[in-house]
């Protein structure tokens, strides 16, 4: 079987107990980093891999930017997903359980959509939701993301400045994800819409290292 599973947006109490028995039980446990090889994922996992899992890493060959590739940026991700399908596929093959761990939630700005994409056709599958960096970053504020009939928008903070300031002029409510390098823009942005004086920025919500603070 092939798992996709939640693990939270950093606090180790919030992985479910599902997730956690399937975690503790696996054959092989998958979980993806950046180029640096770090995975916030399989650290907040920790404590609950067992020490005779197959750990299988997948590291992402580029960030963002220019790439020595015909398809570029996206053409390289694309034949790393390929890639990581495989791999995880010979052990699927041969009767091993795999799970994907998930920051946040496995189909919200995660990379186990992509593997999940290309695996579940040829072999049984599950997803186990988690809690999300979005309601984290609300309760670490104390504030609700949206009330009565509010429209909420989920913004990328890749999305280019002009884009990204006419969308936050026209909702009620908005969370934006993805920031470090891109926060200068997304903050030129707030201040395009009008935006700037009422948004806030959490980091690293329900982790030791939390910070909430007006993003101006």
């Amino acid at each position: 079987h092939l798992y996709g599973v939640g693990v939270g947006p950093g606090d180790p109490e919030l992985i479910t107990i599902r997730a956690a028995k399937l975690i503790k039980n696996a054959d092989v446990i998958a979980y993806h980093s950046g180029t640096a090889g770090r995975s916030i994922a399989r650290t907040i996992a920790d404590p609950l891999i067992s020490e005779g899992a197959i750990e299988e890493l997948l590291i992402y060959p580029v960030t963002t930017g220019l790439i020595d590739h015909p398809l570029g940026y996206y053409g390289a991700v694309d034949d790393f997903y390929h890639e990581s399908a495989d791999r995880l596929s010979k052990h699927l093959g041969v009767g091993r359980d795999v799970v994907v761990l998930a920051e946040g939630d496995p189909l919200f700005y995660s990379s186990y959509m992509y593997l999940h994409d290309r695996l579940s056709p040829h072999f049984p599958s599950e997803i186990v939701p988690g809690v999300t960096s979005l309601t984290a970053a609300a309760t670490a504020l104390r504030r609700p993301l949206a009330r009565h009939e509010d429209v909420l928008t989920v913004l990328p903070g890749t999305l280019p400045v002009p884009e990204l300031a006419r969308r936050l002029a026209d909702t009620d409510a908005a969370a934006i994800m993805k920031l470090g390098r891109t926060f200068a823009g997304v903050r030129e942005a707030l201040r395009q819409s009008g935006r700037l004086a009422d948004a806030l920025y959490v980091e690293r919500a329900t982790t030791g290292e939390q910070r909430t603070m007006p993003a101006s």
